[in-house]
């Protein structure tokens, strides 16, 4: 059908963004902080069911 064309787009209609012009270490700045506050974030949420089952007494 396609052939040897491997081109993402051809297959799942990849959109073309456009450039928001933020510079690249800028934006791997702030999307580093992000991720470590998405990961602080996740830490305190697994804590948080941890302490749940333990209260069921199913706690690791």
């Amino acid at each position: 059908m396609h052939g040897y064309v491997l081109t993402l787009g051809r297959y799942v209609g990849a959109e073309i963004k456009e450039d928001d012009a933020e510079p690249f270490a800028e934006k791997m700045q702030r999307l580093v902080a992000k991720r470590r506050r998405q990961q602080a974030e996740g830490l305190k949420l697994c804590g948080g069911i941890v302490d749940t089952l333990s209260g069921f007494r199913y706690g690791g």
